[in-house]
Protein backbone atom coordinates (compact mmCIF):
# COMPACT_ATOMS: atom_id res chain seq x y z
CA UNK A 1 0.00 0.00 0.00
CA UNK A 2 0.90 3.49 -0.68
CA UNK A 3 1.99 6.43 1.88
CA UNK A 4 -0.20 9.50 2.71
CA UNK A 5 2.25 12.22 2.71
CA UNK A 6 0.70 15.89 4.37
CA UNK A 7 1.87 19.48 2.61
CA UNK A 8 1.66 22.66 4.70
CA UNK A 9 1.25 25.35 2.32
CA UNK A 10 1.95 28.74 3.45
CA UNK A 11 1.96 31.33 1.11
CA UNK A 12 5.53 32.18 1.61
CA UNK A 13 4.37 32.34 5.84
CA UNK A 14 4.02 36.24 5.37
CA UNK A 15 0.51 36.83 4.12
CA UNK A 16 -2.07 37.87 6.37
CA UNK A 17 -4.21 34.92 6.27
CA UNK A 18 -1.54 33.23 8.11
CA UNK A 19 -0.93 35.34 10.77
CA UNK A 20 -3.22 33.61 13.94
CA UNK A 21 -0.99 30.39 13.06
CA UNK A 22 2.10 28.99 14.10
CA UNK A 23 2.94 27.45 11.65
CA UNK A 24 5.66 25.11 12.58
CA UNK A 25 3.75 24.31 15.58
CA UNK A 26 0.69 23.14 13.48
CA UNK A 27 3.38 21.32 11.72
CA UNK A 28 4.36 19.30 14.70
CA UNK A 29 1.21 18.50 15.85
CA UNK A 30 0.45 16.96 12.69
CA UNK A 31 2.95 15.25 12.59
CA UNK A 32 3.00 13.98 16.50
CA UNK A 33 -0.75 12.44 15.47
CA UNK A 34 0.67 10.34 13.13
CA UNK A 35 -2.10 10.52 10.45
CA UNK A 36 0.64 10.37 7.33
CA UNK A 37 3.31 8.87 6.49
CA UNK A 38 5.35 12.09 6.17
CA UNK A 39 4.74 15.95 6.45
CA UNK A 40 6.45 18.81 4.81
CA UNK A 41 6.17 22.40 4.58
CA UNK A 42 6.37 24.60 1.02
CA UNK A 43 6.56 28.02 1.10
CA UNK A 44 4.73 28.79 -1.97
CA UNK A 45 3.75 25.74 -4.18
CA UNK A 46 1.45 28.01 -6.62
CA UNK A 47 4.99 29.25 -7.79
CA UNK A 48 7.35 27.46 -10.24
CA UNK A 49 9.60 25.59 -7.82
CA UNK A 50 6.41 24.32 -6.36
CA UNK A 51 5.36 22.47 -9.55
CA UNK A 52 9.07 20.88 -8.83
CA UNK A 53 8.75 19.88 -5.40
CA UNK A 54 5.35 18.38 -6.54
CA UNK A 55 6.77 16.33 -9.00
CA UNK A 56 9.57 15.58 -7.50
CA UNK A 57 7.96 14.38 -4.43
CA UNK A 58 5.64 12.46 -6.45
CA UNK A 59 7.45 10.82 -9.20
CA UNK A 60 8.80 7.97 -7.33
CA UNK A 61 5.06 6.60 -7.13
CA UNK A 62 5.04 5.60 -3.23
CA UNK A 63 2.66 8.47 -2.49
CA UNK A 64 -0.85 7.25 -3.08
CA UNK A 65 -2.42 9.98 -0.98
CA UNK A 66 -1.64 13.37 -1.09
CA UNK A 67 -3.43 15.89 1.33
CA UNK A 68 -2.35 19.39 0.73
CA UNK A 69 -3.06 22.09 3.42
CA UNK A 70 -2.83 25.98 1.95
CA UNK A 71 -5.22 27.82 -0.05
CA UNK A 72 -8.90 27.67 -1.69
CA UNK A 73 -9.14 23.68 -2.70
CA UNK A 74 -10.16 24.35 -6.41
CA UNK A 75 -7.42 26.77 -6.99
CA UNK A 76 -5.14 23.74 -5.63
CA UNK A 77 -6.49 21.23 -8.31
CA UNK A 78 -5.89 24.45 -11.25
CA UNK A 79 -2.46 24.94 -9.50
CA UNK A 80 -0.94 21.19 -8.87
CA UNK A 81 -2.68 19.61 -12.51
CA UNK A 82 0.53 19.67 -14.81
CA UNK A 83 2.91 18.59 -11.70
CA UNK A 84 0.32 15.96 -11.35
CA UNK A 85 0.82 14.51 -14.86
CA UNK A 86 4.06 15.09 -14.63
CA UNK A 87 4.43 12.74 -11.93
CA UNK A 88 2.23 10.34 -13.08
CA UNK A 89 0.18 10.83 -9.89
CA UNK A 90 -3.60 11.05 -10.33
CA UNK A 91 -5.19 14.26 -9.24
CA UNK A 92 -8.25 12.36 -8.07
CA UNK A 93 -5.79 11.25 -4.74
CA UNK A 94 -4.95 15.17 -4.10
CA UNK A 95 -7.12 16.19 -1.06
CA UNK A 96 -7.47 19.60 -0.55
CA UNK A 97 -8.39 21.83 2.52
CA UNK A 98 -8.00 25.76 2.65
CA UNK A 99 -6.68 26.68 6.00
CA UNK A 100 -6.30 30.59 5.98
CA UNK A 101 -7.45 32.59 8.71
CA UNK A 102 -7.20 29.79 10.96
CA UNK A 103 -5.71 29.19 14.65
CA UNK A 104 -3.23 27.10 15.06
CA UNK A 105 -5.59 24.64 17.02
CA UNK A 106 -8.39 25.44 14.25
CA UNK A 107 -5.60 24.28 11.42
CA UNK A 108 -4.73 21.07 13.33
CA UNK A 109 -8.31 20.18 14.03
CA UNK A 110 -9.44 21.00 10.21
CA UNK A 111 -6.49 18.71 9.16
CA UNK A 112 -7.67 15.74 11.75
CA UNK A 113 -11.23 15.81 10.21
CA UNK A 114 -9.95 15.71 6.53
CA UNK A 115 -8.07 12.97 7.45
CA UNK A 116 -10.92 11.15 8.97
CA UNK A 117 -13.06 12.09 6.33
CA UNK A 118 -10.66 10.90 3.07
CA UNK A 119 -8.95 8.12 4.55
Amino acid sequence: MGKKGFVLCVCQGTCPSFTKMDIFGMLSDIRREKLFDYVCLHPQLCVGDGDEFIKALLSGGETDKLYVAGCDPRMQSKMFRDAFEAAGFDKEKHVALDIRNKTTEEAVEAVKEMAANSP
